[in-house]
């Protein structure tokens, strides 16, 4: 078992999330490593009770390594106040894991790619609610909806509490929404208590989802036009990774110390790595609910 400051053990959960930020960090299936800064995995609480899920970091996410750093990230801890809640005891994460150039659409080969960290974040955290933020996450868990129709409002999606709501960045956009999403926050702590005394959905529907999203994504990456990363061994620069791989948020309650994360990427050298193909094999399977 690893160890962190003082010499007290690091649960399974939380070495389990340090290593999937890592490959986050280092991941090279789709185009979009060709553009970003840094890669942005999610940070948090890994035991939180509720999981936010935006659609993919922006310009300052994208310097920092962080997820809601910039206006949408201050308009997000107005709204978790709101709701009685606070950064360090939420996880937050997106559906895309690195910057769209020019903070376009991200695209469903490039939601595919990265959707095995997704469930695997969530499969970890395992959490009561998860608030979608926007339409790409809202079209994870509540398919063919609308946002202007279904904000505020639940659904069971594989027994966990889902909730869908505009996106901050939408109040920072239409002053008319704003005080929409205040109002949809403030429901959050009775669905919060709708799901007390609930059961976690089974390893196996977990596993389930985990691994659909893995041959979904084996479907997309081998194709030249989603990226070139995987067949062929080609060299070429990528920005390196944010040097505080772990949110100091998820050492909360682990016995572990942590070192507030850089403000910006330290400079170093751009690393040239080769571009390989990562079989859906080499994948570590774990029980995610024996945490």
């Amino acid at each position: 078992m690893s160890h962190g400051e003082g010499g007290k053990g690091v649960s399974p959960r939380l070495a389990g999330m340090r290593e999937l930020e890592a490959e986050v960090r280092t991941c090279q299936l789709c185009r979009l490593a060709r553009t970003r800064t840094n890669a942005v995995p999610g940070e948090g609480y890994v035991r939180a009770d509720v999981m936010f899920i935006g659609e993919g970091p922006g310009y300052h996410e994208d310097r920092q390594g962080r997820p809601f750093v910039g206006q949408s990230g201050e308009f997000l801890n107005e709204l978790l106040e709101i709701a009685g809640l606070s950064r360090e005891r939420v996880y937050i994460a997106n559906v895309v894991k690195c910057r769209p150039p020019n903070n376009r659409d991200p695209n469903p080969d490039e939601i595919a790619a990265c959707a095995p960290y997704l469930e695997r974040q969530i499969a970890l955290i395992n959490p009561h609610v998860i608030v979608t933020l926007g339409r790409y996450s809202m079209a994870k868990f509540f398919p063919g909806e609308r946002i202007s129709q279904i904000h505020g409002q639940s659904r069971m999606v594989d027994g966990c509490l889902c909730v869908a709501m505009y996106h901050p960045a939408a109040g920072l956009h239409q002053a008319s929404l704003a005080d929409v999403i205040r109002d949809d926050f403030r429901k959050l702590p009775g669905y919060l208590e709708q799901t007390k005394g609930t059961t976690p959905p089974p390893v196996a529907v977990v596993e389930q989802r985990v691994k659909a999203a893995e041959e979904a994504r084996e479907s997309v990456i081998h194709e030249p036009e989603t990226s070139a990363v995987v067949e062929r061994a080609e060299t070429y620069t990528v920005a390196p990774p944010v040097e505080a791989a772990v949110s100091p948020y998820n050492m909360l309650d682990e016995g572990v110390t942590a070192s507030p994360e850089p403000a910006e990427a330290k400079s170093q050298p751009d690393a040239v790595r080769k571009r390989k193909k990562k079989a859906v094999s080499e994948y570590k399977q774990m029980s995610f609910f024996d945490l």
